[in-house]
């Protein structure tokens, strides 16, 4: 009975589950131990050929204002008609705590490198998840610079072949936010039985 009412919880969790904008969380965020038990079920993801094509980098309040000050200097370099300078820096400049993750391809000739992408977004939507599950706020951002080169390579020191898959903000939010639109399903969906 005990795991009935536990799977029930868990979907009505997924039903009713709302990120946290970045820009209204706050402080307190999550403790080492807390942020390392989120990575752990974070990694429990779909991984075809268990490549983990995929590692994390977590950014507290120091790294995120240094990051702000190289996303905003890379979008005033390529001006307001490519980029907003506040829009592209914001996310950095008012964040406590964040994880990026990482996209990292291995080497692998029996699965398409489409699955490696999917496995890395896995683990963004499983952390996004597991972090407000857990009670806290979170975001799940990307952003233009983190699809800049000299952002990835100098700010947050990935390797040529990586890429940013994702940046969760984690921390204290409000408890309850007003639903957005969602999609139709009915409309989305087409049901094929030959």
């Amino acid at each position: 009975m005990y795991q009935i009412n536990l799977m029930t919880d868990v979907l009505s969790f997924l039903k009713t589950r709302r990120s946290r904008p970045a820009k209204v969380l706050t402080g307190p965020v999550p403790d080492k131990l807390a942020l390392e038990e989120l990575l752990i079920i974070a990694a429990r993801t779909p991984d075809h050929g268990k490549l983990e094509p995929w590692r994390f980098i977590v950014l507290e309040k120091a790294a995120l204002r240094r990051l702000a000050i190289l996303a905003r200097s890379l979008a005033e370099a390529v001006g307001p008609e490519v980029v907003n300078a506040d829009k592209s820096s914001g996310q950095y400049e008012t964040g406590t705590l964040a994880v990026v993750v990482v996209e990292s391809p291995k080497e692998c000739h029996k699965f398409p490198d489409i699955e490696q992408t999917y496995s890395a977004g896995a683990v963004c939507l499983s952390l996004l998840n597991a972090a407000l599950a857990s009670g806290w706020g979170a975001n799940w951002l990307s952003g233009w610079a983190s699809h800049q080169h000299k952002f990835c390579s100098e700010g947050l020191g990935l390797e040529p072949h990586e890429r940013v898959a994702g940046i969760i903000h984690i921390g204290t939010g409000p408890e309850e936010m007003p639903d957005r639109p969602r999609p139709n399903v009915s409309a989305l969906t087409k049901w094929v039985d030959l």
